[in-house]
Protein backbone atom coordinates (compact mmCIF):
# COMPACT_ATOMS: atom_id res chain seq x y z
CA UNK A 1 0.00 0.00 0.00
CA UNK A 2 1.36 3.41 -0.96
CA UNK A 3 1.54 6.42 1.31
CA UNK A 4 -1.23 8.13 -0.70
CA UNK A 5 -3.50 5.08 -0.30
CA UNK A 6 -2.88 5.05 3.47
CA UNK A 7 -3.67 8.79 3.74
CA UNK A 8 -6.84 8.41 1.64
CA UNK A 9 -8.03 5.54 3.81
CA UNK A 10 -7.11 7.34 7.04
CA UNK A 11 -8.97 10.55 6.12
CA UNK A 12 -11.95 8.96 4.34
CA UNK A 13 -11.03 10.03 0.84
CA UNK A 14 -11.11 6.55 -0.57
CA UNK A 15 -13.86 6.13 -3.15
CA UNK A 16 -16.07 3.25 -2.23
CA UNK A 17 -18.64 1.62 -4.59
CA UNK A 18 -21.43 2.93 -2.35
CA UNK A 19 -20.19 6.51 -2.68
CA UNK A 20 -19.99 6.14 -6.47
CA UNK A 21 -23.62 4.95 -6.58
CA UNK A 22 -24.72 7.84 -4.37
CA UNK A 23 -23.01 10.38 -6.61
CA UNK A 24 -24.51 8.72 -9.71
CA UNK A 25 -28.02 8.81 -8.24
CA UNK A 26 -27.65 12.47 -7.23
CA UNK A 27 -26.48 13.37 -10.75
CA UNK A 28 -29.39 11.44 -12.30
CA UNK A 29 -31.93 13.17 -10.03
CA UNK A 30 -30.40 16.56 -10.85
CA UNK A 31 -30.63 15.80 -14.58
CA UNK A 32 -34.31 14.83 -14.24
CA UNK A 33 -35.10 18.00 -12.26
CA UNK A 34 -33.34 20.20 -14.84
CA UNK A 35 -35.17 18.39 -17.65
CA UNK A 36 -38.56 18.88 -15.97
CA UNK A 37 -37.83 22.56 -15.35
CA UNK A 38 -36.85 23.04 -18.99
CA UNK A 39 -40.01 21.29 -20.21
CA UNK A 40 -42.27 23.32 -17.90
CA UNK A 41 -40.66 26.53 -19.16
CA UNK A 42 -41.18 25.57 -22.80
CA UNK A 43 -44.70 24.19 -22.25
CA UNK A 44 -45.86 27.37 -20.49
CA UNK A 45 -44.92 29.49 -23.52
CA UNK A 46 -46.54 27.30 -26.19
CA UNK A 47 -49.92 29.06 -25.87
CA UNK A 48 -48.61 32.61 -25.38
CA UNK A 49 -50.29 35.36 -27.38
CA UNK A 50 -48.43 38.61 -27.98
CA UNK A 51 -50.43 41.65 -29.07
CA UNK A 52 -49.48 45.15 -30.21
CA UNK A 53 -51.90 48.03 -30.69
CA UNK A 54 -50.81 49.64 -33.95
CA UNK A 55 -53.29 52.52 -34.04
CA UNK A 56 -56.78 53.82 -33.45
CA UNK A 57 -59.14 56.40 -34.87
CA UNK A 58 -62.04 58.07 -33.14
CA UNK A 59 -64.65 57.84 -35.91
CA UNK A 60 -67.39 59.74 -34.11
CA UNK A 61 -68.61 60.20 -30.51
CA UNK A 62 -69.97 56.63 -30.49
CA UNK A 63 -67.29 54.53 -32.25
CA UNK A 64 -63.55 53.91 -32.24
CA UNK A 65 -61.70 51.82 -34.82
CA UNK A 66 -58.77 49.92 -33.35
CA UNK A 67 -55.91 48.42 -35.37
CA UNK A 68 -53.79 45.71 -33.76
CA UNK A 69 -51.66 42.73 -34.60
CA UNK A 70 -51.27 39.45 -32.76
CA UNK A 71 -48.66 36.73 -32.66
CA UNK A 72 -50.33 33.48 -31.63
CA UNK A 73 -49.81 29.73 -32.05
CA UNK A 74 -50.65 28.55 -35.58
CA UNK A 75 -53.90 26.64 -35.89
CA UNK A 76 -55.39 28.01 -32.65
CA UNK A 77 -58.27 30.46 -32.32
CA UNK A 78 -57.74 33.55 -30.18
CA UNK A 79 -60.05 35.90 -28.28
CA UNK A 80 -59.17 39.50 -27.44
CA UNK A 81 -60.70 42.07 -25.10
CA UNK A 82 -60.69 45.52 -26.72
CA UNK A 83 -61.48 48.73 -24.91
CA UNK A 84 -61.97 52.43 -25.57
CA UNK A 85 -61.14 54.99 -22.90
CA UNK A 86 -62.02 58.64 -22.33
CA UNK A 87 -59.72 61.49 -21.20
CA UNK A 88 -59.78 60.32 -17.60
CA UNK A 89 -58.96 56.71 -18.57
CA UNK A 90 -62.50 55.59 -17.85
CA UNK A 91 -63.68 52.72 -20.00
CA UNK A 92 -66.39 53.96 -22.37
CA UNK A 93 -66.39 50.99 -24.74
CA UNK A 94 -65.59 47.29 -24.44
CA UNK A 95 -65.71 44.45 -26.92
CA UNK A 96 -64.62 40.80 -26.95
CA UNK A 97 -63.64 39.59 -30.42
CA UNK A 98 -63.03 35.97 -31.35
CA UNK A 99 -60.43 35.55 -34.07
CA UNK A 100 -60.54 32.32 -36.08
CA UNK A 101 -57.66 29.87 -36.21
CA UNK A 102 -55.11 30.39 -38.95
CA UNK A 103 -51.90 28.77 -40.11
CA UNK A 104 -50.22 32.19 -39.88
CA UNK A 105 -48.60 33.04 -36.57
CA UNK A 106 -48.72 36.82 -37.11
CA UNK A 107 -51.92 38.55 -38.21
CA UNK A 108 -53.29 42.10 -38.28
CA UNK A 109 -56.87 43.16 -37.56
CA UNK A 110 -59.10 46.25 -37.46
CA UNK A 111 -62.17 46.24 -35.22
CA UNK A 112 -64.83 48.85 -34.48
CA UNK A 113 -65.64 49.38 -30.79
CA UNK A 114 -69.01 50.97 -29.93
CA UNK A 115 -68.75 53.51 -27.09
CA UNK A 116 -71.16 55.10 -24.62
CA UNK A 117 -69.34 58.47 -24.72
CA UNK A 118 -66.63 60.06 -26.80
CA UNK A 119 -63.38 58.15 -26.48
CA UNK A 120 -59.85 59.51 -26.71
CA UNK A 121 -58.01 56.20 -27.11
CA UNK A 122 -58.47 52.56 -27.97
CA UNK A 123 -56.37 49.60 -26.89
CA UNK A 124 -56.20 45.85 -26.55
CA UNK A 125 -56.66 44.87 -22.92
CA UNK A 126 -55.71 41.18 -23.29
CA UNK A 127 -55.68 38.24 -25.71
CA UNK A 128 -55.78 34.51 -24.99
CA UNK A 129 -55.96 31.19 -26.82
CA UNK A 130 -59.47 29.71 -26.87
Amino acid sequence: MTTQDMLDERYGRASSPRRRWTIGIVIAIAAVVVGLFAWMTVASTLDDVHVDTTGFTVDDPRTVTLAFQITAPAGRSVACALEAQDEEHGIVGWKIVELPASELRERAFREVIPTTAEATTGLVNACWVT
